[in-house]
């Protein structure tokens, strides 16, 4: 029964630290490209995969294809946006399809690896803004629940 238990919380660990964009994605990316020069000069970086990640400000559906407007947040070890106090800008993600904006709703939270296309200026309140514009290939919303899963308690209903 030991064994069994150590083994489950190994699995558990796991998949709880792995990364949230697959493996084949990761690979296609360049490592050494920082964030602070894709945004500042997104077209030398067309065709180059990036992992980014951010809350989502606007999801507009147009026929066939869907931009997801966010604000870019600095991702932690396992690709997820780690705090909303420091961004590099704004940038659109294009996706093929249509994607649910109730879903991919203001403030929710996500991480995308795509391919970058360069830029797309739009209106940004009474501003014309250049977004850094980016071909979704893989696209996560992350789940407001953070941590480690465990429930220690005591009683039915009473945990702590």
């Amino acid at each position: 029964m030991k064994k069994v238990l150590v083994l489950l919380m190994g699995i558990s660990l796991m998949f709880s630290c792995s990364h949230i964009i697959s493996k084949d994605s990761r690979e296609l990316v360049d490592e050494t490209m920082s964030h602070e020069a894709l945004f500042a000069n997104p077209d030398a970086y067309v065709g180059k995969t990036v992992i980014l990640g951010g809350f989502i400000v606007k999801t507009t559906n147009t026929g066939d294809i869907t931009y997801i407007e966010v604000v870019q947040n600095p991702l932690d070890y396992r690709g997820r946006p780690r705090t909303r106090d420091h961004s590099y800008g704004r940038f659109l993600i294009l996706a093929e399809g249509f994607i649910d904006a109730a879903i991919f709703s203001p403030g929710r939270v996500l991480s995308v690896a795509g391919e970058v296309l360069g830029t797309k200026t739009e209106s940004l309140g009474k501003m014309r803004y250049s977004y850094l514009l980016v071909r979704s290939r893989e696209m996560h919303i992350i789940s407001h629940k953070q941590g480690i899963p465990v429930h220690i308690g005591i009683g039915v209903w009473q945990t702590f």
